[in-house]
């Protein structure tokens, strides 16, 4: 990475910029040029002038206001819905506190590291995912236009889930909450519980019937769901309200995106800690099972929840770091983003296990008493002898204690009998036990959880709130990773484009608001993101690592942040995390093959789901959105690499901008295999070496604000640049 050049500044009154090869027509012979040209090299105060007072094009990128805005933006893309809704479940199901031991290893190993590359490679080339990986390697520019596919891919179905959260949201304005009772069904003789809500819960019934409408499989759409496609529509405004100024209007929303969260879930641990059944709760959470950790698919799933958390691949967190100036610490915010979002990740886990284990206890006190009344029938029948039953216990008012003593003295008494009487133990570990991840702890268990909360209103308006804002915090970053790469290249205005790519998402995300909208949501989560996101980065791993050079970037590294970065960090960016990426992908791929490609379809009749295959269509659709995500990567090596775009294309490879505005200009790009990107002519080429950073300047011409590769194009001769590769179309 070349270190920043000095440059001079002239006002440009021409309404049309001629092309480079009318100004190198009119421009003096080599040899008068020399004559009347004066040195100028680059000395140590320019290394600490900043690209933003250099040139025209960083005068006019915008910049963070302060470092807490940056911190803010960073922390609201990384810490979203699966830090709520995903970790919780995660450490369930994978040992408990043992889980947190195996994703703080992979945290250091994977996560910090190549947060920290990314951080770092936005900052020092202060351009979005396209720039910067055209830039490290023409050939790998492909990496930053999967990047924005990807991007695009989960905006679609995410601002979906945050349309969800808009409507349960509103619905909470209500004493009781709609979801707290089973409706009840009126014909001309009486009135009964809908048998659908009745077979599964008032929370599950409200969120498949009232929310969702859905249909019982992906086959069938249904129409539109009219509440859903609103509500998706108001999700949509806000991203691109907030978004449509760029860092200047989502940077002050961040101040309460990011920070709400956090009063929320202090507020709802507080609350939740008072209940009863809670410690039962958090206590079944931190009891590890140690066992587990000799599991391969716990570090693998430790391992995607790390890369996932930290939004790496993405784009977003080299967008919002190319907004720094080049001398910030990043090393510092790598390490602080990735701490603060594991806390928050605790802290939410400690919340939903505190909630869950109330839920859990109201489930077995409902077990208790049920079973209670069975037991004092079988003793009024005579099918329990009054002399097995302790006279100390009153089955009439049993406490959980009590009740576990006689079904335990039962259970001996009657042992071959004892199958047919149909008691339930009633352990709250049992409940604890079953698994509930993303809408169903948010929409179901969580819901029905609060029904039983005093003020149930104000803590559903407060809980639905939080997800929204934090679906929005990671939504920011995710749009930002699309059209700061977009901006930087095309040199497009941010408010039109920003408009176009959400109005565009909107009429897309229409699949995702038919009454078969779920399942749809599900495929694009399971195909659209997972693996071509981790091949994203190991591309990008190996291009900064053994493409542009791991020394070389260490040495940049140096020259930018003013010390030397741990050696740590040569070894895991050199050997360790590559492999580890690799051995994930290859875990992903062994395990995507051996899990059938299916969803869990809610069948009315049986007011359950019930796992299905995909349809024919549906297998084409999910293996079409991974080779559509990382299509970019082969599709840009090979035009580069065969130099298949020439001047008659009528391309995008050669642009000058003056002020916003971008004109075309032909010139010939005959032998050059960064042509798509790059638009070099000859007059561009390295000249014999004169020195690393230095330019000729000829004193007839007035002075005017140039990037060293001379892409604003008036009066300078590139002496020697062999190592500087432009990053903009």
């Amino acid at each position: 990475m070349p270190k920043n050049s000095k440059v001079v500044k002239r006002d440009l009154d021409d309404e049309v910029i001629e092309s480079v090869k009318d100004l190198l027509s009119n421009e003096d012979s080599p040899e008068d040029a020399f004559k009347k040209s004066e040195l100028i090299v680059d000395v140590q105060e320019e290394k600490d002038t900043d690209v933003e007072d250099g040139s025209e094009a960083d005068d006019e990128r915008p910049a963070w206001n302060s470092k807490l805005q940056y911190i803010l933006a960073q922390v609201g893309f990384s810490v979203g819905l699966g830090n709520v809704w995903r970790f919780p479940y995660l450490c369930q199901k994978n040992g408990g506190g043992a889980y947190l031991l195996p994703y703080l290893i992979l945290l250091l190993v994977i996560g910090i590291p190549l947060f920290f590359l990314e951080l770092s490679v936005g900052q020092r080339i202060r351009r979005g995912s396209i720039g910067v990986w055209n830039y490290i390697s023409p050939k790998l520019g492909g990496i930053g236009f999967a990047s924005c596919v990807v991007c695009y891919f989960v905006a679609l179905y995410y601002n979906v889930i945050i349309g969800w959260t808009l409507f349960y949201f509103s619905q909470s304005f209500q004493q009781p909450l709609p979801w707290d009772q089973c409706p009840l069904v009126k014909n001309a003789s009486h009135t009964y519980i809908e048998p659908e809500c009745e077979k599964s819960s008032a929370t599950t019934y409200y969120w498949y019937r009232e929310a969702l409408d859905i249909t019982s499989s992906i086959s069938e759409s249904g129409g539109f769901n009219w509440k859903m496609t609103v509500c998706l529509l108001a999700a949509w405004v806000m991203v691109c309200l907030a978004m449509i100024k760029g860092i200047q209007s989502s940077g002050k929303i961040m101040y309460f995106s990011s920070l709400f969260p956090y009063v929320v879930l202090v507020c709802f641990l507080i609350r939740s800690l008072l209940l009863n059944g809670s410690i039962d709760g958090i206590r079944h959470m931190f009891t590890p099972k140690l066992e587990m950790m000799l599991e391969p698919k716990v570090w693998r799933e430790a391992a995607t929840q790390v890369f996932f958390a930290l939004g790496l691949g993405f784009g977003g967190v080299i967008a919002f770091s190319s907004y720094n100036k080049r001398d910030n610490n990043c090393h510092f915010d790598a390490v602080l983003v990735s701490f603060i979002n594991f806390f928050t990740s605790v802290l939410a886990t400690l919340v939903v296990f505190a909630v869950l284990g109330f839920k859990a206890n109201i489930v077995n006190e409902k077990c208790i008493s049920q079973n209670s009344e069975m037991i004092l029938k079988f003793l009024k029948m005579g099918n329990i002898s009054q002399d097995v039953i302790p006279h100390h216990i009153n089955l009439s008012a049993v406490t959980a204690e009590d009740y576990h003593l006689v079904y335990d003295i039962i259970q001996k008494v009657k042992e071959e009998e004892f199958a047919v009487l149909h008691l339930n133990s009633c352990q709250i570990e049992d409940e604890l036990n079953k698994a509930v991840q993303g809408t169903g702890l948010a929409f179901i268990a969580f819901t029905e959880a609060m029904t039983h909360f005093p003020a149930s209103p104000f803590w559903s308006v407060m809980f639905f709130l939080m997800l929204i804002n934090l679906g929005l915090g990671s939504m920011f970053g995710t749009i930002e990773g699309i059209i700061t790469p977009i901006v930087d290249t095309f040199k497009v205005r941010k408010e039109i484009l920003t408009v176009i790519c959400c109005l565009l998402a909107f009429c897309i995300g229409l699949i995702f608001v038919q009454r078969s909208g779920n399942y749809f949501v599900t495929m694009f989560d399971d195909y659209s993101a997972t693996l071509p996101l981790l091949i994203v980065v190991i591309l990008e791993n190996i291009a900064v690592s053994f493409v542009y050079g791991i020394d070389k970037f260490i040495e940049d590294l140096t020259d930018m942040l003013g010390f030397a970065p741990s050696r740590y960090y040569y070894y895991m960016w050199k050997y360790i995390s590559p492999l580890m990426l690799l051995t994930l992908l290859i875990a992903s791929i062994v395990n995507m093959g051996l899990s059938p490609p299916g969803y869990n379809a809610w069948i009315e009749e049986k007011a359950s789901e019930e796992f299905l295959s995909y349809p024919m269509w549906g297998m084409v659709v999910c293996f079409s959105l991974m080779a559509l995500a990382i299509l970019p990567v082969p599709v840009v090596f090979i035009i580069r690499r065969c130099n298949l775009i020439d001047d008659s294309s009528g391309n995008l490879a050669s642009v000058t901008y003056k002020r916003g505005r971008v004109l075309k200009e032909p010139v010939n790009l005959e032998g050059d295999d960064a042509s798509l990107i790059h638009g070099k002519i000859p007059s561009e080429m390295s000249s014999p070496n004169l020195g690393k950073n230095i330019y000729r300047k000829h004193s007839g011409s007035p002075t005017l604000d140039t990037a060293p590769n001379g892409r604003y194009g008036i009066g300078y001769l590139m002496a020697d640049m062999p190592d500087m590769p432009e990053s903009d179309l």
